[in-house]
């Protein structure tokens, strides 16, 4: 069953209540604590999980690494099995698409979860449409593609192609399997916090520094330890620091503003900043192009009850970690490099200490940069 946290209405089955709002599972499962075995992937913790393992490539437990450069742990979800941590997602997602029946998924995606939905669609046997902006990279389009994915290439801005998408789910075309709205997915990238805190023998780091677009890795975190900590598998919650590529940082700039209190670029505190402002753009950082996350709400709420942050990185810090990234044998894509980057502009500003204990999830393979 899902349930609508804003009006409360209850379905068996949708992507978005009718009232507008995204929706979530309406009983969350609460197990006891029990020794996870790494040996099943991220499903080790299936008893947190709102759907049965269905549909599977082995994901998850991706390493946990030093990183003395950083002064941080990093953690390696660019070794899924499609290259993105976006796999977390599918793999619940798919499993749900088979518990409701649909012979059919379509998404809308910049390449990596369009990727990982077109694998595992593959996996389940079900068919797939991605679409996907019309400058999609070539390699994130030959790995849709090779899964056997229709894609469909939309012109114009990525909002845009979510709302071709939309328009295509809503005449019919197959059962919503967004990134960015359906639960399932959330339910999946939950599984990070699960892992990492059981790879540090449920200690719970001071912060993670996280690239943020429509905000599926973030707030899978911040779910994943919310639930722990609701089931007493672990005693507190990391803070919160999310990343976002400048020119693409509504929510980054709404916190700058309440910092400053009376806005940045003419934006009063806690307004949405003008989209189409003029400022300058990181283009590198193609995997978070987002303007309007549709989760916005639930991210400042994570945000803010973590005692996190949101700032921006442009694309020549970005540029500069990526290549820190790659000269230290961390071969990720451009979009990873928000999060270090942005872990160093944290430290500067005095939002974590040198010796705080970090850690930063690696999103995307360099291999489909």
């Amino acid at each position: 069953m899902l349930r609508c946290p804003a009006c409360e209405s209850e379905y068996e089955d949708r992507w978005r209540c009718s009232c507008g709002h995204a929706l979530e599972f309406a009983d969350p499962p609460r197990p006891d604590p029990d020794a996870p075995d790494a040996r099943e992937g991220l499903w080790a913790f299936e008893a947190f999980l709102p759907v049965d393992h269905r549909v599977s490539l082995g994901e998850g437990y991706t390493p946990l690494v030093d990183a003395p450069d950083w002064d941080a742990q990093f953690k390696l979800e660019y070794v899924f099995p499609s290259g993105s941590f976006k796999d977390r997602g599918a793999t619940t997602t798919l499993s749900r698409a088979l518990d409701v029946g649909a012979e059919r998924v379509v998404e809308d995606s910049s390449g990596n979860a369009g990727a990982a939905i077109a694998t595992y669609a593959a996996r389940a046997g079900v068919d797939c449409e991605i679409y996907v902006p019309a400058s999609v990279k070539a390699s994130k389009l030959r790995a849709i593609e090779r899964a056997g994915a229709d894609v469909v290439r939309v012109e114009g801005s990525r909002q845009a192609v979510t709302d071709a998408c939309v328009e295509a789910v809503e005449e019919g075309a197959g059962w919503y399997a967004s990134h960015a709205w359906n639960p399932a997915f959330f339910a999946g990238t939950a599984t990070v916090a699960y892992e990492l805190a059981h790879q540090r023998d449920w200690s719970v780091p001071d912060a993670i520094v996280l690239p943020l677009g429509h905000g599926t890795l973030f707030l899978g975190a911040y779910r994943g330890f919310r639930a722990l900590q609701e089931a007493g598998w672990t005693d507190s919650m990391p803070r919160l620091l999310g990343v976002q590529a400048a020119g693409y940082d509504p929510i980054a700039r709404e916190f700058e503003s309440k910092r400053r209190g009376s806005g940045r670029d003419g934006v009063a505190s806690g307004e949405t900043p003008d989209p189409d402002a003029a400022v300058e753009t990181n283009d590198l950082a193609d995997g978070i192009q987002i303007r309007d996350p549709a989760r916005g709400d639930q991210i400042r709420a994570a945000i803010e009850a973590t005692d996190g942050d949101c700032i921006g990185v442009d694309a020549a810090a970005t540029e500069r970690e990526l290549d820190a990234l790659h000269a230290r044998g961390f071969y990720t894509e451009p979009t990873c490099a928000v999060a270090p980057a942005g872990l160093r502009e944290y430290r500067e500003r005095g939002v974590l200490d040198e010796g705080s204990d970090v850690v930063v999830p690696l999103t995307g393979s360099g291999l489909k940069g």
